[in-house]
């Protein structure tokens, strides 16, 4: 009896003061969110930590239901199942359905790019940058389904994407242009009130916007807000200028969510070394993957050299020529 009631008191201490630290800690009534922010010395947001969007904009920007990764026409015309190359995933050969995050759901392509983005789709396996490993480009960096770390300082700020080990630095003083094109493009920042702006320009054509075949040209210009909502959420807006593929702006929006584990870091995801056999693969005298033999199928691999022009490279666009 006497170990009962000396748990039993040790229960209702414990409760006590699990109630101090949760008054303790909770925000005082009034509180704007942005005084929750944690902030630099010059006063303004710090956004130094792990983050990570939770959402399927990396498979698709829009509203979009199931669908095969890739898909071939089933019993019905008009239902799909998954094709060859993917069929033994089964379950995890299916895009997973998301709500867009477009604003007004419509991306306004000009009538010889929408047609472009149809035919990427289909040609996905192919042409997504993604899949061969390339750094991501902006925004699509902002939403891959991996980590980033934000490095913050006062003159600029570095992020760190898990996928492929990119980077981006962001100049919040004036500095020179880009002196040439590049994956992540060029980054210029400045505050307007606790919202951090970005322009980003000076891209190759050789990023994607999502798994779905939005792509864009070298004409890319992006503008980043980053408004802190609270110290573990910050809103992300970025609205996306191509001349040369869309007809007007337009704009994506989603929050980004401060990974909370006591032990958040980036670990290694060196993407190079593992698309070495999809991209290479043809080259090798003696094929390593020719077939794969389960208990219930047997797929085999049949490789198609590509033209000589790009028989050994690895850096090309997945989008042809116009």
């Amino acid at each position: 009896m006497s170990n009962l009631l000396k748990n039993w008191m040790m229960a209702i201490a414990a409760t006590a003061l699990i109630a101090l630290i949760s008054v303790a800690v909770k925000p005082v009534s009034g509180q704007s969110p942005s005084a929750q922010v944690a902030r630099t010395t010059d006063g303004k947001p710090d956004f130094s930590g792990i983050w990570q969007a939770n959402n399927t904009a990396n498979w698709d920007l829009q509203t979009h239901l199931a669908r095969p990764m890739v898909a071939q026409p089933g019993v019905y015309a008009d239902v799909p199942v998954l094709a060859a190359p993917v069929v033994a995933l089964g379950t995890l050969g299916w895009v997973p359905p998301g709500l867009g995050v477009v604003q007004d759901g419509e991306i306004p392509y000009q009538p010889w790019a929408a047609e472009r983005k149809a035919e990427n789709a289909v040609n996905w396996l192919d042409r997504d940058p993604e899949l061969k490993c390339f750094m991501p480009g902006v925004p699509r960096a902002m939403y891959l389904p991996y980590p980033f770390q934000v490095i913050h300082s006062n003159d600029r700020i570095m992020m760190n994407f898990e996928f492929a080990g990119a980077q981006r630095f962001i100049h919040l003083e004036e500095v020179e242009g880009y002196p040439g094109d590049a994956f992540m493009g060029h980054s210029e920042g400045r505050w307007e009130g606790d919202t951090l702006v970005v322009n980003v320009n000076s891209f190759t054509p050789n990023t994607w916007l999502d798994r779905s075949g939005n792509f864009h040209s070298d004409a890319l210009e992006v503008t980043e807000r980053y408004t802190p909502i609270s110290r573990d959420v910050i809103q992300y807006e970025a609205t996306i200028e191509d001349s040369k593929v869309f007809t007007r702006p337009w704009m994506i929006s989603m929050p980004l969510y401060r990974r909370m584990e006591d032990n958040a870091r980036l670990l290694e995801f060196r993407c190079s070394e593992m698309v070495e056999e999809t991209m290479f693969g043809h080259l090798r005298k003696e094929p390593l993957v020719e077939r794969w033999q389960g208990e219930t199928m047997i797929v085999d691999i049949t490789r198609i050299v590509p033209e000589e022009d790009v028989l050994y490279r690895r850096h090309f666009s997945g989008n042809p020529p116009r």
